[in-house]
């Protein structure tokens, strides 16, 4: 599973991505039609036509990181909107990659005693 520092900005690149492309042509994406900064540390979420996988583009301190991720039988719960970015939590994240629908799942609620 793939551990986001707390700070962590994630983007989820909505619509359909070609999967065929690698950290080259995800950078391009990231720099030229969403004009941010793709070696900024950030987290860039990429899902496929089928849904059913996901890349992640981020920079880590010397180098571009590409971790990849396919379901073998589901698929996963991507929102349904036009090309542009969507920033979410580290947390949302992990609720994604878990299968479970962003928009419809609960925070973690702390409770004092």
């Amino acid at each position: 599973m793939l551990k986001l520092e707390e700070q962590a900005r994630v983007w989820l690149v909505l619509g359909k991505t070609d999967m065929r492309k690698s950290i080259n042509g995800l950078s391009d994406v990231v720099a030229n039609e969403l004009k941010l900064d793709a070696m900024s540390g950030q987290y860039f979420v990429f899902c496929g036509r089928h849904r059913n996988t996901l890349k992640i583009l981020y920079w880590d301190k010397n180098g571009y990181c590409l971790w990849y991720k396919k379901l073998e039988v589901d698929r996963f719960r991507w929102p349904r909107t036009s090309n542009e970015a969507q920033a979410i939590t580290g947390e949302q994240l992990g609720w994604l990659l878990s299968g479970l629908d962003i928009g419809q799942a609960h925070q973690r609620r702390l409770f004092s005693a």
